[in-house]
């Protein structure tokens, strides 16, 4: 499974062909057919071990004692993903929400629910954060969370463009000095 999260990490759900992926995985077609269906199957399996493998810094950062800590945290995580040697750069999710044909409109669809979902965890722990005074009440937190998200995906373009890591710490370091929290 792990060499189909590769493939479709690096070529999207709409540039993952059914050979490349195969080839990567080790299975001919039908045994790929009689294991997980189709490529939409493999595709939503590949994004659950994303999820659980690659994103799992999330969870933690939500569980940070401070707004702050949770920006932090979110963009730590963000960077040591885009950063290190083993990965394919840029986020899965908008790699593979970017194409344009009408067989891809499920996968889209399917990209947008999770994301949905992970940005209402978000924004609901940073308006716990205002709710418990750590952030000032002027501070919305559906635009601070969307703005935590822009800084993450920039940063994810930055790194695959080849922005040395140094730079993209500063960035983190300006980010979360401008954070309206403690």
């Amino acid at each position: 499974m792990s060499a189909a999260l590769q493939v479709f990490w690096r070529r999207g759900y709409e540039g993952a062909s059914l050979a490349e992926l195969t080839e990567a995985m080790g299975i001919t077609k039908p045994s790929l057919y009689a294991c997980f269906g189709n490529k939409e199957s493999l595709f939503r399996k590949a994004l659950d071990l994303y999820e659980r493998d690659k994103l799992c810094y999330v969870k933690s950062a939500l569980e940070a004692p401070t707004s702050r800590g949770v920006a932090e945290r979110l963009l730590r995580g963000s960077l040591a993903i885009q950063t290190n040697s083993t990965d394919p750069k840029g986020c899965m999710g908008v790699i593979s929400s970017v194409g344009g044909t009408a067989h891809s409109e499920c996968i889209r669809d399917e990209i947008l629910a999770r994301r949905t979902s992970s940005d209402r965890a978000l924004i609901e722990r940073l308006e716990r954060a205002r709710v418990e005074g750590d952030l000032p009440d002027h501070i919305e937190p559906p635009a601070l969370a969307c703005y935590l998200s822009t800084v993450m995906q920039g940063m994810a373009v930055q790194a695959g463009a080849g922005v040395p890591v140094d730079r993209l710490e500063a960035l983190i370091d300006t980010t979360l000095t401008m954070w309206p929290g403690r």
